[in-house]
């Protein structure tokens, strides 16, 4: 595979290709989808719910925890996650600005 140069890209291209690689994974997008429904869920849960391994699940909560989409707190022994707000309307708000500014140029 080639080198992808991301130094001569802006911070916010780099920023955008980052966040939408978390979003590219299926099993990424199926427990940020169940985080949604839940106030706070544990690893096992989720692991159940969208049908992988522990050990996978975890994996992938790790890629999503550090694009910043999610929160984790610690109840006793249990890691329970969330959405991060903030960071999913910030989310939310770089790729509808991206999809208009590009719609106004091209069409």
């Amino acid at each position: 595979m080639g080198v992808t140069k991301r130094h001569i890209h802006s911070m916010r291209a780099n920023q955008m290709a980052d966040l939408a690689k978390v979003l590219s994974n299926p099993a990424r997008v199926a427990i940020l989808e169940y985080i949604g429904d839940c106030d706070g869920c544990l690893c096992q849960d989720i692991a159940e719910k969208i049908r992988l391994s522990q050990p996978t699940t975890s994996q992938h909560l790790q890629v999503i925890r550090k694009a910043g989409l999610l929160k984790s707190q610690f109840k006793g022994k249990a890691q329970y996650y969330s959405i991060d707000l903030r960071k999913w309307e910030q989310l939310q708000q770089h790729f509808q600005d991206f999809f208009e500014a590009t719609k106004a140029k091209c069409c």
